[in-house]
């Protein structure tokens, strides 16, 4: 199998960034596998010690193949950070597997992103493979489609991510046209048109409504696990946007889903599950919404 590199987007939480990288390295494919790191620089003062404490984990050997380090001079922030390195990424390699510093994976969290990478290379209609899924009751099946895209835990391709628009005022003009906008935010279990209006507005910074939006708008679709094979590990109150929770989580699996190759369109089940998730979240939902735009940002 070609493997897919993979590209970590860091700031100044060094404990998470640890248990991240750890948990990333224990995957077999790992020590055949590039690391790409983007480590964003510090606001201020308040932040360096984080900041440097961080990046000295990466003169560490985690036992990928190549690990290669892009430090910011400044502060780019989480959205300007992550598209830019996955554009020049992406734009070198054609794919990628994507995570954040606070996301920890299962061991088979590679195999499962590099067999969907490939199983689906050709198929324009598939956007990403994802890798976390919310908290359910019920059974899923081992994947699943979803319409648009997702962000913890993900992987994609320069066809799929050339569809990224930043414009989120444009976004939410075509939303309003859209045949499948109830679609969008489950049928008004969870704000995400809200979300889309607030970065339009300018009022949150939000790379991952955009892209959900862009992928949504193009008729593209994510694959996603029956159980989860990626999780959030920093919704502790250590993050620079929201607080501590426990909403999001989930066990993680400890081996790959069978991958057979599906046709890309919305699963009833996988979709009942997220809108009773979010439903199940009410009244404090919508209270957590602006928490919610920095953790998704």
């Amino acid at each position: 199998m070609n493997l897919s590199p993979i590209v970590l987007f860091a700031y100044r939480r060094a404990d998470h960034t640890s248990r991240a990288l750890a948990a990333l390295s224990s995957n077999p494919e790992a020590r055949d596998s590039d690391l790409y790191v983007f480590a964003d620089g510090a606001k201020g003062e308040a932040d360096r010690a984080g900041v440097e404490a961080t990046r000295a984990l990466f003169g560490r050997d985690w036992g990928f193949k190549s690990l290669r380090v892009a430090e910011r001079e400044r502060n780019w922030g989480l959205a300007r950070n992550v598209v830019d390195g996955l554009e020049r990424v992406i734009g070198e390699r054609g794919r990628a597997i994507v995570l954040e510093d606070d996301i920890e994976v299962s061991p088979a969290f590679l195999e499962y992103m590099n067999r969907g990478l490939e199983l689906y290379a050709d198929d324009p209609s598939v956007a990403s493979i994802h890798g976390y899924v919310y908290p359910h009751d019920g059974k899923l099946p081992e994947t699943f489609f979803l319409r648009g895209a997702d962000c913890w835990g993900w992987a994609t391709w320069e066809r799929s991510w050339r569809h990224y628009e930043a414009d989120a005022a444009l976004l939410e003009s075509r939303l309003r046209s859209c045949p499948w906008g109830n679609e969008f935010d489950f049928d008004r279990s969870y704000p995400y048109r809200r979300m889309l209006r607030e970065a339009g507005a300018g009022r949150v910074d939000s790379w991952a409504v955009r892209w959900y939006a862009s992928a949504f708008l193009a008729g593209m679709y994510t694959l996603y696990p029956g159980s989860s094979l990626a999780r959030n590990i920093g919704h502790d109150g250590s993050g620079t946007h929201g607080g501590a929770s426990g909403a999001y989580e989930v066990p993680l699996a400890s081996s790959c889903p069978p991958m057979d190759r599906l046709e890309p369109r919305t699963d009833p089940d996988g979709y009942r599950a997220f809108r009773g998730y979010f439903l199940s979240l009410r009244p404090s939902l919508w209270t957590r919404v602006g928490r919610r735009l920095g953790w998704r940002a």
